[in-house]
């Protein structure tokens, strides 16, 4: 969970720049650029439809790695209710269908030439998943691909591998999303890190939400989720340690989440979201523990007022706090680098790499 709010946003930053710029448009509904570019079909898009967000990034190739010269976000909760009902519902469909238009037309307007568009837990746990997907194709005209947990991880993990810290040995990265979160232990191997074993658990922030409820969440609450989430993550540090010859302790923990992104804004005391200072940042355990105590402590209508809360994420924030905190405890790393970026940047540098155009200026 990425985006701060349910507008649209555009960027143009560096990849693999943890002081790049990311200034969104004010009342940015998704129209494109003014000015047509010339060259798009040296562009390449990447969309993530999940649980919770539909998200999309176009960039072109440059020295640094690829540049992104637009992207999109919007909240439409997929899949609002969805573990209750087994099904995804007419009007989160509606909602979602309504974002992916406007991404549709920015990958027409910057004339895309290659791009990858990929749903995850949502669409595939529902049962009339592959059903919406032909209706996205019908109405919208975007072919999306229903990705498996394993690719997902893989892809998160590939987004995220900048900010791995140079020389360290092993790293814990974790995606918390709105279905499902993904647990990667990456070790060295020669120049760059390598999964070495992985977890994709079904439990995210909407569904933790619905199941525990999200809006007046008490001690006793909150407590319940992590209970409901340890044996499930402890499970993962096991079989890690048994992989590892009892080692279960990495360099330093990843997070490429929106939960671990809205905890980073708040401990930096921000105004408002801003992804140069937060992206690519360092927190302690101790201070993670300080924040989800702090708005363990808010009311619904203080979580919703805080500026990198907001209306949209204020009934999922203690969840996301929950799984990072039982995270935390599983592999108690003293430092967590905090990643605004993921899957996205993922399907880009594979795309571009698979093209010998990743780190080329076109």
């Amino acid at each position: 969970m990425d985006a701060r709010s349910g507008v649209g946003e555009a960027r143009a930053r560096r990849h693999g720049n943890p002081n790049g710029s990311e200034r969104p448009r004010k009342g940015d509904h998704g129209a494109p650029p003014r000015q047509r570019p010339e060259t798009g079909d040296a562009f390449y898009g990447a969309l993530d439809l999940g649980t919770n967000n539909c998200r999309l990034l176009i960039a072109a190739p440059s020295p640094s790695g690829f540049t992104v010269v637009d992207a999109f976000s919007r909240i439409v909760r997929l899949g609002e209710g969805l573990t209750a009902a087994g099904h995804l519902s007419e009007a989160a469909m509606k909602r979602t269908i309504d974002a992916l238009r406007i991404c549709a037309n920015k990958l027409t307007w910057h004339r895309v030439g290659r791009h990858r568009l990929v749903a995850t837990e949502a669409c595939r746990m529902a049962a009339n998943g592959d059903e919406f997907i032909a209706r996205v194709k019908e109405e919208v005209g975007l072919e999306l691909e229903i990705i498996g947990r394993e690719m997902e991880a893989k892809l998160a993990a590939v987004g995220a591998e900048p900010l791995i810290e140079a020389g360290a040995s092993s790293a814990l990265v974790f995606d918390i999303g709105g279905g499902s979160t993904e647990l990667m232990w990456l070790e060295q191997r020669q120049d760059r890190h390598e999964i070495v074993t992985w977890i994709s658990l079904a439990a995210g922030v909407v569904t933790v939400s619905e199941r525990f409820g999200g809006v007046d969440v008490d001690k006793a609450k909150y407590q319940a989720m992590r209970d409901h989430l340890k044996p499930l993550i402890v499970d993962f540090a096991q079989r890690v340690r048994s992989g590892t010859g009892g080692a279960a302790m990495p360099a330093h923990l990843l997070g490429t989440s929106g939960t671990v992104t809205t905890i980073a804004g708040v401990q930096l005391g921000l105004r408002r979201y801003d992804r140069a200072r937060v992206d690519g940042c360092w927190l302690t355990q101790e201070a993670i523990a300080q924040v989800c105590a702090e708005l363990l402590g808010l009311s619904y209508g203080e979580r919703m007022d805080n500026a990198c809360i907001g209306r949209d994420r204020a009934d999922l924030v203690l969840a996301g706090c929950a799984i990072l905190e039982e995270i935390c405890a599983a592999f108690p790393a003293p430092r967590i680098r905090v990643a605004d970026r993921g899957l996205r940047e993922g399907i880009l540098t594979l795309m571009m790499k698979t093209d010998g155009t990743f780190g080329r200026a076109l």
